[in-house]
């Protein structure tokens, strides 16, 4: 089966950072789906693995999170799903990844297609929408309020992936007033167009411009990207008792300054439940089968914002390219072999 994998961890820019292969096409055993690769789309996390992450000697690295496709094979202890069944997911890191023809995945960390979505627009959404639903209802559980605090989120780094999602998500299944952060005229636009109540510039300090708005002290916080920018800034605008929650990788994350305000801080990946095969691994399945029932019903809207063509290693090159950036509004996804 054709596949984009690579033997070295380099930068984007050699040539053999990504290489179109051929490899052979795996077997559904266990709880696993054969997927028929649809549409992919590219997260900071493909481009961190493609950088620091060697394969298994003599093999080949496989990268690829977000997926939409149809099931071509089930193993023997599969219940939820058939061959012919659209799905989308975003898979586990600790296997192999969608950048494949033909794909493995466990059955509960799965959820039907949204039918009214096509398979590049659906390929935008997994990885961050089980990211932005973690992080609100398991991590900050924004359905408990903060006493005394605004019901209120501040979203630093609104108009990426995760922070285009999680404004949606918040403003379909919360109460909470959204506040997200975005800095040039373009992606302020976005964030507002996403359902944001407030827009606020993250280039600038923080806490005078939420201060500006009169509502009060956030209940919660949630930081999508340079963390280390702005915690002194998330210290002074948080309320008291409040919750704060992050997904990046700060060098160096000096949390001291919580401990006055008794600040509880929550650290999402998406991956722990498949990686460590938890107890609950099956909620990913429930969570996306909610994000695919709010697609269909027009409550939530796919993040796509650019396609770059078939799947293969130049086109998931610029992909890579565009996603270093840092600069990314919504998520950028490639269709078809």
């Amino acid at each position: 089966m054709r596949a984009i994998a690579y033997k070295i961890p380099q930068p984007i820019s050699a040539e053999t950072s990504l290489v179109d292969v051929d490899l052979p096409t795996p077997e559904a055993t266990g709880r696993d789906l054969l997927v028929e690769i649809k549409a992919v789309s590219v997260n900071p996390v493909d481009v961190k693995v493609r950088a620091g992450v060697a394969p298994t000697e003599g093999g080949y690295k496989v990268l690829g999170w977000d997926a939409a496709g149809i099931v071509k094979a089930v193993g023997p202890d599969v219940t939820m799903f058939k061959p012919g069944d659209e799905v989308f997911y975003a898979g586990a890191i600790n296997r192999g990844g969608s950048n494949v023809e033909f794909h493995l995945v466990d059955e509960r960390i799965v959820g039907a297609k949204p039918k009214s979505l096509d398979f590049a627009a659906a390929a935008a959404l997994p990885l961050t929408s089980i990211t932005a639903y973690e992080t609100l209802f398991d991590r900050l559980k924004v359905q408990d309020p903060v006493p005394g605090a605004t019901n209120a989120i501040l979203i630093i780094g609104g108009a990426g992936g995760v922070g285009s999602v999680a404004i949606q998500i918040a403003r379909a299944l919360t109460g909470l007033t959204v506040i997200a952060t975005a800095s040039r005229p373009e992606t302020q636009a976005w964030v507002k167009e996403l359902g944001a109540h407030h827009v606020i510039d993250h280039s600038k300090p923080l806490a005078p411009q939420i201060e500006a708005l009169g509502i009060g002290a956030p209940a919660f916080v949630f930081s999508t990207t340079n963390t280390s920018d702005h915690i002194a800034s998330i210290v002074e605008t948080i309320a008291p008792q409040g919750r704060f929650a992050l997904i990046d990788d700060p060098k160096v994350l000096d949390i001291v300054a919580f401990k006055r305000k008794a600040i509880s801080i929550h650290w999402e990946m998406m991956f722990t439940r498949p990686l460590f095969s938890t107890a609950d691994m099956i909620e990913q399945h429930g969570l996306l089968t909610k994000i695919a029932e709010l697609v269909d019903a027009g409550k939530i809207r796919t993040t796509l914002t650019e396609t770059l063509g078939t799947i293969n290693a130049a086109n998931l090159k610029k992909a890579h390219v565009l996603v270093e950036t840092g600069r990314m509004k919504g998520k950028v996804v490639l269709a078809d072999f």
